[in-house]
């Protein structure tokens, strides 16, 4: 029931490998949301076992990146607010109250997670935070100049957003530029950005699937594409 706390909300959660840490995220998410869904990278550990176990729903990408597993979420949400959260910990599913806030009270329509104003443990101390700090900050300046808005953080994957605006953006990347893609498609279309503080953690193990050096032109290429 919507009128349930946190019946409006589904938390899609993609991830790979995490099998260490997406239990806890799972079952800390299922108290705060109606549904859980899980989307499976291809791992080759227990992050389905886990999942499941947790009280996801888990289903499988086509195993082309954490945008495609966002894609492939999107038909399957039920509830009127979606919510996208990491698998390694990083992000606190305590804040999902107050990232989805802005939406219950009707002044936003999409929300994001803000670590340049909440904080990060992880963003700091070498050469690749370095370049993602600089590029992220690029990134964001850039849209901020374009649609007249004053955000800090466009590329972190804690964000809320209406699902029937979620529906409307036409995704298409299948990399983590999916994150900038999601903000720009949403301002270009006339709705309304805001962000919250939200501290992020250092994830809990392992390294990143994220590497800068091998993705950074299609973060290039598609802030070009999406600011017209």
């Amino acid at each position: 029931m919507d009128d349930a706390p946190g019946g409006d909300l589904t938390i899609v959660i993609a991830a790979k490998d995490e099998g260490r840490t997406i239990g806890p995220i799972v079952a800390a998410c299922a108290r705060l949301a109606a549904e859980v869904i899980v989307v499976d990278g291809h791992s080759t550990d227990d992050t389905v076992s886990a999942a499941r176990a947790a009280g996801a729903r888990v289903v499988e990408d086509g195993g082309r990146g954490k945008g495609d597993a966002i894609r492939t979420a999107i038909p399957l949400v039920t509830r009127p607010i979606t919510v996208f959260l990491d698998a390694d910990g990083s992000h606190d599913p305590g804040d999902v109250p107050l990232v989805v806030q802005p939406i219950r009270d009707g002044s936003a329509d999409h929300v994001s997670a803000s670590r340049l104003i909440g904080g990060s443990s992880e963003l700091h101390g070498g050469f690749d935070e370095f370049f993602r700090l600089a590029g992220n900050a690029f990134i964001t300046a850039c849209i901020n100049r374009r649609f007249h808005v004053r955000l800090s953080d466009s590329q972190n994957g804690f964000r809320a957003i209406r699902t029937e605006v979620l529906r409307t953006l036409g995704l298409s990347e299948n990399l983590t530029t999916i994150e900038q893609e999601m903000i720009m498609k949403t301002l270009r279309r006339g709705y309304r950005v805001s962000e919250v503080p939200s501290h992020e953690r250092r994830r809990a193990y392992g390294r990143s699937h994220v590497h800068v050096a091998r993705v950074w032109p299609r973060y290039v290429y598609v802030l070009i594409r999406d600011l017209r």
